[in-house]
């Protein structure tokens, strides 16, 4: 993914599922100038990181 989609997919209104290495996630911010964003697991919110947007992938 790209930072463009990963901050529009933060700033949709539906959801827009979204996951991390197989695993459903949730974007919670965008660092546009790092190029990450932090994230936590659909099942477990406390299970927060922040990863690169190009581990991040749109799922259709």
């Amino acid at each position: 993914m790209n930072i463009h989609r990963a901050q529009e997919i933060l700033a949709a209104d539906e959801k827009i599922h979204v996951e991390l290495n197989g695993l459903p996630v949730w974007i919670d911010s965008v660092d546009s100038g790092k190029a990450t964003a932090k994230v936590h697991a659909e099942e477990n919110p406390a299970d927060s990181r922040v990863v690169t947007v190009q581990e991040l992938e749109e799922v259709h």
